[in-house]
Order: structure tokens, then C-alpha cells, then sequence
């Protein structure tokens, strides 16, 4: 997801760069959700490991 993501930061920024500013507007906004949702992903599985690290040490 975070490669997607930055697939689309980049397809933004060449967009950009050329002048195509509503497609580089809509690249970013897609860019941004999906790091947000790769982010949100990422802090719910590392609460999760630490969790079941916890259960299975005995801590």
C-alpha cells in the first residue's frame, strides 16, 4: 500500500510539473489517503505484536 501511495505522490508531482493540475490534485489526494490508511494499518498491527509478544513471553 505504501508503494501504491507513492506511485501516485509521484504521478503528482510529474503531472504537476507539466501543468496538469487537476489530475496532480486528484494523484495527491489518492496518495494521501492511502498513506494515511497504510499508517492507521501499520499502528493497529505494531499495537497487535506488541500485545501478543506480551501474551506469549509471559510479560
Amino acid at each position: 500500500m505504501l508503494k501504491w501511495a507513492l506511485i501516485f505522490a509521484v504521478i503528482a508531482l510529474v503531472a504537476g510539473a507539466l501543468g496538469f493540475g487537476g489530475v496532480a490534485g486528484a494523484a495527491a489526494g489518492i496518495a494521501k489517503i492511502l498513506f494515511f490508511l497504510f499508517l492507521a494499518i501499520f499502528v493497529v498491527f505494531l499495537v497487535l505484536g506488541i500485545v501478543a509478544g506480551r501474551k506469549i513471553t509471559g510479560g
